[in-house]
């Protein structure tokens, strides 16, 4: 896909587009009571966050597989994904998907809470053996029986150089910054940047070690040194100058900073934090079989390689860097990469935020609510 001036993820979220011969749509979820897939017996439905897609990867999948699929990007926010599959899910109906992705955190509730995700079926995902195996046995799913990384990535500050006419180091670098800024709606990237330019232990939270990192960004808010929260709509505003700074994820800022180089990624002196989005399968979907053989698909390298050279974030599948290589051109630098191949010294500076026991995720989530709504 040529690129555009308007973020992929703007344009497909306002738009919709074609990828792959496929129908993307902004749609909210179909409210259904019946089977997924619009009722097609070799096909699959799945939500996705917007730019986590190539241009032929559907296609392949349907030329390789026989199995058809309609792929909306309807994802922007774990949160508000969550309260739109809810209604349905808990009264057992089904939300008219086989499969969508979702952050390690709420993979956590989706699986061991509210207990809404299926498990795979093993037979039909033989390169998930491709898994690497620093992510194999996470605490919510130690056995990877619910859950596969669809990709990872690194929260940190992007920025426009144009604007802040300097290199932004740090957290204080980026709360004084003249022009507009933009966090993340997602409280853990944020918040987690604020607590470990604090020195908190990210692995431990507590809402009592939050403290004084909840109070320093409502400070900010209030005064105005940061102007809005975000979902995925802040690259292009990066991109065209809208925006000076904002808290960001990786891929999306390796994905412009080709074709905009004034635009930046930096780990705080700090830290950054390093998560990964995860395919599931809802236990309301009648096709786990087929939607396992979507990621199973995903886990070849060939096909990862060709995945991560469109969406430009960390891929989850052992052998993925020989066959960017191979791919050859603008894939290959891919490999030296640091965004898409991050470092051991850029991984030694990332930190994963720990799990919330429930009382402290509502206390976490009151807070940051409040501040956005000040916001």
């Amino acid at each position: 896909m040529a690129r555009q001036n308007l973020s992929r993820r703007q344009f497909l979220t306002r738009t919709g587009l074609a990828v792959g011969g496929v129908a993307i749509a902004p749609s909210l979820l179909a409210a259904c009571g019946g089977g997924s897939s619009d009722g097609k017996k070799n096909a699959v439905s799945i939500s996705n966050w917007t730019g986590y897609m190539g241009k032929t990867d559907i296609a392949a999948f349907k030329k390789a597989t026989g199995i058809g699929v309609t792929y909306t990007e309807d994802i922007n926010d774990n949160n508000e994904y969550f309260a739109k599959i809810q209604p349905n899910l808990q009264k057992g109906k089904s939300i008219g998907r086989d499969g969508f992705v979702l952050t390690d955190w709420m993979a956590n509730r989706i699986i061991n809470e509210v207990k809404w995700a299926q498990p795979f079926v093993a037979s039909k995902i033989p390169n998930s053996v491709n898994l690497l195996p620093a992510l194999a046995s996470p605490a919510f799913d130690p056995q990877r029986k619910f859950s596969l990384p669809w990709t990872s990535g690194m929260t940190g500050i992007a920025y426009n150089i144009a604007q802040t006419g300097k290199e932004i180091k740090t957290m204080d670098d980026f709360i004084a910054v003249s022009g507009p800024t933009s966090v993340l709606s997602e409280m853990r990237d944020t918040i987690g940047l604020f607590m470990l330019a604090d020195g908190k232990d990210l692995s431990k939270p507590t809402y009592e070690s939050a403290g004084a990192s909840f109070d320093r960004l409502e400070k900010a808010i209030s005064d105005g040194a940061i102007t809005s929260f975000n979902g995925n709509d802040y690259v292009s505003d990066l991109g065209t100058g809208n925006l000076s700074a904002a808290i960001a994820w990786s891929g999306d800022v390796a994905q412009i900073t080709r074709d905009n180089p004034d635009v930046r990624f930096a780990i705080p002196e700090s830290g950054g934090t390093i998560w990964s989005d995860n395919f599931m399968i809802p236990v309301s979907s009648d096709k786990p079989d087929l939607a396992s053989e979507w990621i199973n698909f995903f886990y070849d390298p060939v096909n990862a390689a060709l995945l991560t050279s469109f969406i430009q974030y960390v891929s989850p599948v052992q052998g993925t860097a020989d066959e960017l290589i191979k791919l050859g051109g603008d894939a290959a630098k891919l490999v030296d990469d640091p965004l898409v191949n991050p470092t051991e010294a850029m991984l030694a500076t990332l930190s994963i935020f720990g799990t919330l026991n429930e009382a402290e995720e509502i206390r976490f989530d009151k807070r940051f609510a409040e501040i956005q709504g000040a916001g």
